[in-house]
């Protein structure tokens, strides 16, 4: 086990700080989005948009501290390993807010599965892992398949987005859910195993229990894996929409004619 502090390149630093503070700060514009097309208006939904970026940020700039102070760096056997404390702690604490009634309504917004993809942009801050690892400093046992996944979930979230945001590609926006979700537990996985050389690899993955890496994986990815657990569900709801009003229909009505009857019935 490594026991020098590791120093990154200045621009590792830039990279890492800049894209991860998009994630939440592009979570924040989606629940403003989500809230004025829920109908709570333009005063509430800046509330909610704020008060999200009270929390997302709070927890951004707690978890740089406590990274700095090197709370986060303790091995096994060694102490309290902080660090999945608090990845599940603030996983959990999304969790949970999400059932806030102005979240809930907020995030159950017609049309708001297209933006919930516009966060995963920032995944391809993935790169930093393939830089570190052709520095010398990640293996590639590690940095391979998290920055390699986040890269082309990133590279992938506007494309869906499009394809949503005209009414279809629900099959690829599944797929990327999937996709997404697997790269994130896998990278978690994989960071634990060799950052606490439960996997023994030379070099370890000890970087990430330090700044600015641990920025990623304290804030950046809880914050990802409660977005495509929200999208699943906005999926879910937008697919037993168009099923739920084919009922009173002429039997055999093509899909598209049964969504356009819905706002008609809804005002009689």
């Amino acid at each position: 086990m490594e026991d020098v502090m590791y120093d990154p390149p200045a621009y590792i630093w830039a990279i890492t700080t800049a894209t991860t503070a998009a994630i939440p700060a592009a979570t924040c514009v989606v629940l403003y989005s989500g809230a004025k097309r829920a109908g709570l208006g333009r005063r509430r939904a800046a509330l909610l948009a704020g008060a999200a970026a009270v929390v997302l940020g709070g927890w951004f700039i707690a978890t740089a501290v406590i990274a700095g102070h090197g709370w986060y760096d303790t091995r096994l056997g060694h102490g309290v390993p902080w660090l999945p404390i608090a990845v599940a702690g603030f996983f959990g604490t999304l969790l949970a807010l999400r059932r806030i009634p102005v979240v809930a309504r907020a995030l159950a917004a017609p049309g708001l599965a297209s933006r919930l993809e516009y966060p995963h942009l920032f995944r391809v801050e993935g790169v930093v892992f393939l830089i570190l690892m052709a520095l010398g400093h990640l293996p590639a046992l590690f940095a391979l398949p998290a920055g390699l996944g986040d890269i082309a979930a990133g590279i992938a979230a506007p494309l869906v987005a499009y394809r949503l945001a005209r009414g279809t590609g629900r099959r690829a926006a599944r797929w990327h859910n999937a996709f997404g979700i697997t790269d994130l537990v896998v990278a978690l996985t994989l960071g634990a195993l060799t950052g606490f050389q439960l996997v023994n690899v030379t070099p370890s993955a000890a970087p990430i229990f330090e700044l600015p890496l641990a920025l990623i994986v304290t804030a950046g990815v809880p914050l990802l894996l409660v977005l495509h657990i929200t999208s699943v569900s906005a999926l879910a709801r937008a697919q037993r929409a168009p099923l739920a009003a084919t009922g009173p229909l002429i039997a055999g009505a093509a899909p598209r004619t049964a969504v356009a009857e819905i706002p008609a019935a809804g005002a009689r």
